[in-house]
């Protein structure tokens, strides 16, 4: 086991400035030495907050620096894969924002990369550590909803304004809904459910095929054409290759079905993380907004009975929370105070505590490399589906240690 705490540098100013707060109670784990990016003003920023931070306009300097242990992506997506194969071979651990990689060619070296340096890399996939989701991956290896047959998730949230500077120029993430169409975002929607059904892990299940569909482009054309005006190119709908929202169909190899929706366009109040669960014994919803409380119906337990007899009254949900003294997660149990000080539900938290457990405790981090880029895979598998007007096609074994011409993809 390696001596703490981990000497952290967060890539990325934006997002990880939210990371900041978070890092106080876990200074035995983790202690926030550097920070990199290539904005000026964000440095100065940050120097300001924290005068004894190493700071950093090149990515490649920082990497030469031997007072960093870790880095911290918190960059847009398209570079993710690039910068953290640089990290590794650097001798640097990894925490990677969403999502790891963008393409098959690019997985297969992430993978390849952290097999050989031996190093930590842990994709930062939020959504798995929610208060609810882990409560429900309790119950859901502990049997409770019983043999599971269907799982849904929806990343349903209007962010146009992302896609756009002041002056109508596109981000990264304009340019992605321009370029590309399909399940571009999905680790928000997949990775709790990928976590309940225990993809990847021992005695667990694996994710076997895809078919992914995508609706026409309404939104945005509209959008940009009420804020830019008809000379804009993005007032043309012909323009933006993404369409609304998209939806797969993941089939594992146990025969379970999984629904996944993503939308970033459509008007709309948020609905930024939603989750369902079907077994032989129960089921679970999220709240349809963040003042409705998760529900569940467990049979022998809950309210009611499934189907409704006549001498009995019918199945009748009831709060989650209501299971919360059995099957609250431990490291919810712990840290429940600590938690509710961070971003995104208190999750941000969970994911730097992991993080900096594993690296410490010499193990694979609750979300590895293995995970990271099956979850992440499914952006260009979903384009390749949609290209074929909904072909299925089939996942790619990450986890195979000596593979024969590994398959690439487009995208």
């Amino acid at each position: 086991m390696s001596t703490g705490p981990v000497r952290l540098a967060i890539v990325g100013g934006g997002r990880g400035a939210a990371f900041l707060k978070v890092l106080a109670p876990l200074s035995d784990k983790l202690r926030l030495v550097a920070f990199c990016d290539m904005r000026e003003e964000l440095i100065a920023m940050w120097k300001e907050q924290k005068p004894d931070l190493l700071t950093f306009a090149s990515y490649e300097k920082l990497l030469d620096c031997p007072d960093v242990d870790a880095v911290f992506l918190a960059t847009p997506f398209t570079v993710h894969a690039h910068q953290a194969i640089q990290a590794l071979r650097a001798g640097k651990h990894v925490l990677s924002e969403v999502i790891a990689t963008t393409t098959i060619e690019e997985s297969w070296a992430l993978v390849e990369a952290v097999e050989q340096s031996g190093l930590t890399y842990m994709m930062a996939e939020n959504c798995l550590f929610t208060r609810s989701n882990m409560m429900v991956a309790q119950m859901a290896h502990s049997g409770v909803f019983g043999e599971i047959s269907f799982a849904e998730g929806g990343y349903i949230h209007d962010v146009r304004h992302l896609q756009h500077h002041s002056d109508g120029t596109l981000t990264w993430r304009g340019r992605l809904r321009r370029d590309a169409n399909g399940m571009v975002y999905p680790t928000h929607s997949l990775g709790p459910i990928a976590h309940w059904l225990r993809i990847n892990k021992q005695n667990g299940d694996a994710f076997e095929s895809m078919t992914c569909f995508v609706s026409k482009e309404v939104a945005n054309h509209h959008y940009f054409r009420e804020l830019f005006g008809d000379k804009h190119p993005g007032a043309s709908r012909d323009y933006w290759r993404q369409g609304d929202s998209a939806v797969a169909l993941i089939k594992t190899r146990n025969g379970v079905l999984i629904q996944l929706r993503y939308d970033v366009k459509s008007a709309r109040p948020i609905q930024a993380a939603h989750y369902g669960l079907q077994g032989a014994n129960g089921a679970y919803l999220t709240g349809r907004h963040k003042d409705e409380d998760p529900i569940v119906w467990i049979k022998g337990r809950s309210p009611g009975a499934s189907p409704q007899r006549s001498s009995e009254p019918g199945a009748e949900w009831e709060p989650l929370w209501n299971y919360a003294e059995q099957y609250e997660h431990p490291a919810w149990q712990k840290w429940h105070t600590q938690a509710g000080q961070a971003g995104h539900g208190g999750s941000d938290f969970f994911v730097l505590d992991e993080f900096g457990s594993a690296i410490l405790e010499s193990r694979k981090p609750l979300i590895d490399v293995y995970d990271a880029v099956t979850w992440s895979s499914v952006f260009p598998l979903s384009v390749r589906s949609v290209q074929s007007q909904g072909k299925p096609v089939d996942f790619v074994d990450f986890n195979r240690q000596a593979a024969a011409g590994r398959p690439g993809s487009d995208a």
